[in-house]
C-alpha cells in the first residue's frame, strides 16, 4: 500500500490546477474605514475578482449570483471589499450574530488564505449576510478549525440590491514568510435564496469549497510588510463559587488569576505560554446515550490545546489517534504550558508541546508532565510525511511515595508516531498509512499499530479502503485507541447520479463494512451497511439504511450500560437494522431532522431508536435548537424493557454581535441526570470577553439538586 501511495504522489504534477486565476493586489496610502460603506478612492482602482463559478447544485456554469471583490494593504492590514449581489428578492437567511456560526445555515462570504501556497495549511475568514464573524485555521487541505479566535475587523451593510462586505486582516493575526509574493486564495458565497454556492476559482462539487487545492493566487506588488515585535498578553482573573449538595459538603469560593502570552518567534512560527490555565466558559459537551462497548470519542473544546493544533490532535486516524489533548488535565489542574508551532519554511512544519499538571490530592495523582512534539515535511506537490514524539512522565510522588499515579500505572508512557499523508495535486486521491510503537514499562513485545487508508473521490464514483492492525500492549496513555489486539478491515464504494431535471439534485448507494479480527485472525464483530441517500433541489435529504451486525463478546458487557447484569464472555450476536432519515431545507425559518430505526439487538432482543433535532430562529438575534433521542430496548431478564430518553434544548440569544446569552439543558435518563448550563458573553473589544456562567446538575427522580455553580471570568487581549 506504501508503494501504491508515493506512486500515485508521484505522477502528480506540481502545477496548481487553478494557477490561471490570479487577483494582483496593491498597496495604498489612503486610510480605510472598516464600515461597509465603499467610498474610498482605492476601491475604484483595485483588480477585480468577479465571475464566480458555481459549486452546487451543480458545478458546470457560472453562478447566477454575482459576486465582486477587492482587495488592497497597507502597512499594517489586508483590506478586502466585498459585493455580494442579491438574484431574489427577500429576507437575508442567517442563524445568529454569534461567531462561527453554521455554513450552511447563513448567507454568507468567505475568503480562504494560503500564505506560503503549499495547498495544505492557511486561514479562514468571513461573515455572514447580519454581520457575525467566521474565522478558523485550515489543515489538511480543506478543513477548518473554527475553534481559532484572532484579533480583525470587518462590516456588512445592506442595500435593496446588495449586501456589502468590508474586512481589515492584521498581517499580525496571520502567519507568511517574508518574501513570498504569491499566496494561494479563494472567495465563496452561499446563497441560502437560490440554493447555490460559488466560488471564484472553480470547485468541483464533490469537494468543500474551502479546498485549497483548487485555490486562484494572490498576487503582491511587492512582499507584504513584515512587523518586529507581535507579542499579545491576554490574562484573565475569576472569581467562583460552587456547592455540592449531595453528598452534602461545605460550599466552596474562590478566586483565581492566570492567562496566555502569545510570540511571534517569527512571521511564520508562534510561541503560546500558558500559566494557570482555565477553561470554565468552555460550551459543555453534548451527551449522548451510550450504548457502546468501548469508549465514546468527545472533541477537544479547549482553546489553549486546539489554534494551530492539527499537526497534533489529527495525527493517526479517527479511532486511532496516539495523541488526544484531552487527557491532559483531566480532573487535574494544569500549572503551565507552552506551545512552539507553525512554518520553518515551505517545507517543513513543527509542533512542540509541554505540558505541567499539579498533584490532585483526593485521588492521591502525582504531578505528570506532557510533552510532545511534531515534525512534517512536505513533499511532492500536496503530500506530507510527518513524525510524532509523546511522553507522559511522573515528575513526583504520591502520598505512597512511589513515582507514580494510582492504578498500578506505570511511571511513563511514551509513543513515537511516523505517518504518511497522500494528497493528489486534484484531491481525488487521498490516503494515510501510520505505523506507531508504544514504550510502558512492564509491556514490551506486540506494542506496535498499523493504520492507513486509501480513497478515490471522483464526481460519481467515491472508492476506498481502510485498515487497522494494533497490538495487544500497544498502550496509548495520552491517545484516544479504544480497542487493543485487533485488525480491522473498512472497504467502502458508493455511486452518485445527477438527474438533469426534477426536484432531485443527486441520489445513489453506498456500501460500507467495518470487518474486526482478533490478534489470532478469528472473527469477533462486523457490521455491513448499505444505503440509498437523496439529495432534494432544495438542499434537503432522504437516507434509507440497512445494517448486518455480528458480535462475538470479548469481554462481558451490558447490553444497557446501565450496571445490571452482563452478557457473558465469547457469546455470539448477530441482527439487522432499518433506518430511515431525513433532514429538512436549511432555508427555512423552522428546521428539522428526524430518524428512526428498528431492528435486532443483543441476546436475540429488539431495538427502536428514534431521533428529532428541531431548529426554530428569530432573525439574527434568537436560535433555538432541540435535540431528542428515545431508544427502547427489548431483552430478556433480567433487563426485560428498558427505555432511555435524552432532551437536550439550547436558546442561543444574541442581542449584538458583541452580546451573547446561551443556555443549554440536558435531561439524560440513562445517566439519570438533569444539567442546565447557561452563559453569558460579552465581548466588549475584539477578543476581550466578560463571561458568566452558570451550571446546576440535578437528580431527575426524585428531582433533587446534585451541585451548582457560578463562574465569572475576565480576559483583555492587549497587545504589546
Amino acid at each position: 500500500m506504501i508503494m501504491a501511495v508515493c506512486l500515485l504522489s508521484a505522477i502528480a504534477n506540481a502545477q496548481k490546477k487553478n494557477s490561471a486565476f490570479e487577483l494582483k493586489v496593491r498597496g495604498t496610502a489612503e486610510s480605510v474605514r472598516i464600515d461597509g460603506v465603499a467610498d474610498e478612492a482605492v476601491w475604484t482602482t483595485t483588480d477585480e475578482a468577479r465571475d464566480f463559478y458555481m459549486v452546487t447544485p451543480m458545478d458546470t456554469s457560472k453562478a447566477v449570483v454575482q459576486t465582486v471583490v477587492r482587495m488592497t494593504y497597507d502597512n499594517d492590514n489586508l483590506y478586502l471589499l466585498a459585493i455580494c449581489y442579491n438574484k431574489l428578492k427577500g429576507q437575508h437567511m442567517v442563524e445568529s450574530l454569534r461567531r462561527d456560526w453554521a455554513f450552511g445555515k447563513n448567507d454568507n462570504f468567505l475568503v480562504f488564505l494560503d500564505p506560503f501556497e503549499d495547498q495544505t495549511n492557511g486561514f479562514a475568514f468571513g461573515v455572514n449576510a447580519a454581520g457575525a464573524q467566521w474565522d478558523g485555521l485550515m489543515f489538511e487541505g480543506g478543513s477548518v478549525d473554527l475553534n481559532w479566535d484572532n484579533k480583525w475587523l470587518s462590516m456588512v451593510k445592506d442595500y435593496p440590491d446588495r449586501w456589502v462586505v468590508e474586512m481589515a486582516i492584521p498581517f499580525k493575526t496571520l502567519r507568511f514568510k517574508k518574501g513570498i509574493r504569491n499566496w494561494g486564495i479563494n472567495f465563496t458565497r452561499n446563497d441560502l435564496k437560490t440554493t447555490e454556492k460559488s466560488s471564484w476559482a472553480p470547485v468541483p462539487r464533490q469537494f468543500p469549497s474551502a479546498a485549497l487545492a483548487y485555490t486562484g493566487t494572490l498576487v503582491w506588488d511587492q512582499p507584504p510588510p513584515i512587523h518586529g515585535a507581535n507579542v499579545s498578553l491576554i490574562p484573565y482573573v475569576l472569581g467562583q463559587t460552587s456547592k455540592t449538595y449531595s453528598p452534602l459538603k461545605s460550599k466552596d469560593s474562590h478566586a483565581d488569576i492566570g492567562g496566555d502570552i502569545k510570540i511571534a518567534v517569527s512571521s511564520a512560527l508562534n510561541l503560546d505560554l500558558t500559566f494557570n490555565p482555565d477553561f470554565s466558559q468552555v460550551d459543555v459537551d453534548k451527551q449522548v446515550t451510550n450504548l457502546d462497548r468501548y469508549e465514546l470519542f468527545f472533541p477537544e473544546r479547549r482553546q489553549f490545546f486546539l489554534e494551530n493544533a492539527d499537526q497534533l490532535n489529527n495525527f493517526g486516524i479517527p479511532s486511532v489517534r496516539p495523541f488526544f489533548s484531552r487527557r491532559i488535565g483531566l480532573g487535574v489542574p494544569i500549572q503551565f504550558g507552552g506551545k512552539l508551532s507553525g512554518k520553518l519554511n515551505r517545507d517543513w512544519r513543527i509542533s512542540v508541546l509541554d505540558m505541567q499538571t499539579a498533584k490532585q490530592t483526593e485521588e492521591n495523582i502525582a504531578p505528570q508532565n506532557y510533552a510532545v512534539v511534531a515534525i512534517q515535511r512536505r513533499i511532492f506537490s500536496r503530500s506530507n510525511i510527518g513524525i510524532l514524539l509523546i511522553n507522559r512522565q511522573s515528575t513526583g510522588s504520591n502520598d505512597a511515595g512511589r513515582d507514580s499515579i494510582p492504578g498500578n500505572i506505570p511511571d511513563y508512557n511514551r509513543n513515537i508516531g511516523i505517518e504518511y499523508n497522500l494528497a493528489s495535486r486534484n484531491n481525488l486521491w487521498t490516503g494515510k498509512q501510520l505505523i506507531l510503537k508504544s514504550f510502558t514499562p512492564g509491556k514490551s513485545g506486540d506494542d506496535l499499530g498499523l493504520a492507513g487508508f486509501l480513497l478515490y473521490s471522483g464526481k460519481k464514483w467515491k472508492i476506498g479502503g481502510a485498515y487497522e492492525i494494533i497490538g495487544k500492549r500497544y498502550n496509548a496513555e495520552v491517545g484516544y485507541v479504544p480497542r487493543q489486539g485487533y485488525m480491522k478491515f473498512i472497504p467502502q464504494i458508493s455511486y452518485t447520479m445527477f438527474p438533469k431535471y426534477g426536484p432531485v439534485l443527486t441520489h445513489g448507494p453506498q456500501l460500507i463494512t467495518n470487518y474486526f479480527l482478533s490478534a489470532e485472525g478469528d472473527r469477533t464483530d462486523d457490521q455491513t451497511s448499505l444505503s440509498y441517500l437523496i439529495t432534494y433541489r432544495s438542499r434537503s435529504t432522504l437516507t434509507f439504511t440497512g445494517t448486518r451486525d455480528y458480535v462475538k463478546l470479548l469481554f462481558p458487557f451490558d447490553p444497557t450500560n446501565s450496571g445490571k447484569d452482563s452478557l457473558a464472555m465469547g457469546s455470539v450476536h448477530h441482527w439487522n437494522t432499518i433506518t430511515a432519515a431525513f433532514v429538512s431545507k436549511p432555508q427555512s425559518v423552522f428546521t428539522y431532522g428526524l430518524s428512526a430505526s428498528y431492528g435486532g439487538y443483543y441476546a436475540n432482543g429488539e431495538k427502536l431508536s428514534i431521533t428529532a433535532d428541531l431548529g426554530f430562529r428569530l432573525q439574527p438575534i434568537l436560535n433555538i435548537a432541540l435535540s431528542t433521542s428515545f431508544n427502547e430496548l427489548s431483552l430478556p431478564e433480567p433487563w426485560n424493557r428498558t427505555k432511555f430518553l435524552l432532551v437536550g434544548p439550547k436558546i442561543d440569544l444574541t442581542l449584538s454581535r458583541q452580546f451573547f446569552l446561551t443556555t443549554y439543558v440536558q435531561y439524560n435518563e440513562q445517566a439519570k441526570n438533569t444539567n442546565i448550563n447557561a452563559r453569558l458573553q460579552w465581548r466588549y473589544k475584539p477578543a476581550s470577553d466578560l463571561f458568566i456562567v452558570y451550571t446546576d446538575n440535578y437528580y431527575p427522580v426524585p428531582f433533587s439538586i446534585r451541585n451548582r455553580a457560578i463562574v465569572l471570568k475576565f480576559n483583555y487581549w492587549w497587545n504589546l
